[in-house]
């Protein structure tokens, strides 16, 4: 079966599973909850204490492929074909740690061993449905906590207000093919999350609409029509996906997708960001990323996208 069809009948059987979705949905698992194997390890809206001291060895990208990225996504904002794009690289790493110790060890909001290929550990949610509600919680904006007036800094800075803006309004039009009385319940609220050795503050909204009785059965549909994510690709969304195949060197496969797990009552669900995964060879790179805009400027994104290189 395809993807959005064994995602409706394990619905409609209200049959507990787990997902893992990659970012253009070419690569799937849709797994029974007791039948998940032992080399697939998630946790989902858990607070966490663990604690993991290692300092990643990165070697990113040259700044000046990346700037040569970001002009191209820039003459297309100029052409008006995006609004905002979300522009992500690899950096290559090492660690003295294997995947495994990397999931074990870090602590996140939500996070994700899958088959010995990759880790992630996100701090954002994709949807939630329950009680016949469904939520999302884009998160668009990150600054260093340690930098002076943060919080004040980054809720007042233009380019970040904008940025979000746009990805709120792209998200309310996504969640109205699904839902109904779709509303933003707040807007632009700041968390603050470990970073390695370094926190981060960052902004998100929180947006949700009505589901029918029969949600359940309707899954694969509510799924498959929100991907991929809004806040990891950009506004318009079709043409936006065109740009970043255009202009990205690698390629995404499950980084910036979703996992999540329905367990017969509700669903809920993470965008797989901060993302390390280890190609065949045994090396690992770090898939990471930032939106951009007309008054985006390319060395601060560079840098952004450098911070978000991290074992949290």
């Amino acid at each position: 079966m395809k993807l959005k069809e064994t995602l409706n009948s394990f619905g409609t059987k209200k049959e507990p599973f787990f997902f893992c979705i990659s970012y253009d949905m070419s690569q799937w698992e849709v797994i029974k909850l007791s039948q998940l194997p032992s080399n697939i390890k998630f946790e989902l809206d858990i607070k966490q204490n663990n604690s993991i001291k290692e300092t990643l060895n990165k070697e990113p990208v040259e700044y000046k492929q990346y700037q040569e990225q970001f002009d191209k996504i820039q003459q297309h904002i100029l052409c008006g074909n995006t609004y905002v794009t979300n522009l992500t690289t690899t950096t290559n790493i090492s660690t003295n740690y294997s995947l495994s110790d990397i999931y074990e060890k870090s602590s996140s909001k939500f996070k994700l061993f899958f088959k010995d290929k990759f880790v992630c550990f996100s701090p954002e949610r994709f949807i939630s449905c329950k009680y016949n509600t469904i939520s999302t919680f884009p998160m668009k904006g990150t600054i260093d906590a340690t930098i002076k007036n943060a919080k004040q800094t980054i809720l007042e800075n233009k380019k970040e207000l904008a940025e979000h803006t746009m990805i709120v309004d792209l998200l309310r039009n996504d969640l109205s093919i699904v839902a109904t009385n779709v509303k933003v319940n707040e807007f632009r609220y700041c968390e603050t999350i470990k970073a390695g050795d370094k926190e981060l503050i960052q902004v998100s909204s929180d947006i949700s609409g009505n589901l029918p009785d029969n949600w359940h059965t309707k899954i694969g549909d509510i799924i498959t029509s929100l991907l991929p994510a809004g806040s990891i690709t950009g506004t318009p969304k079709r043409k936006t996906i065109e740009i970043i195949n255009e202009v990205e060197t690698h390629k995404r496969e499950y980084f910036s997708g979703i996992f999540g797990i329905y367990d017969g009552k509700q669903l809920d669900s993470a965008v797989m960001i901060r993302f390390i995964e280890e190609l065949d060879n045994g090396d690992m790179v770090y898939k990471s990323g930032g939106g951009i805009t007309s008054d985006s400027d390319s060395f601060s994104e560079y840098n952004e996208m450098l911070d978000k290189v991290y074992i949290p």
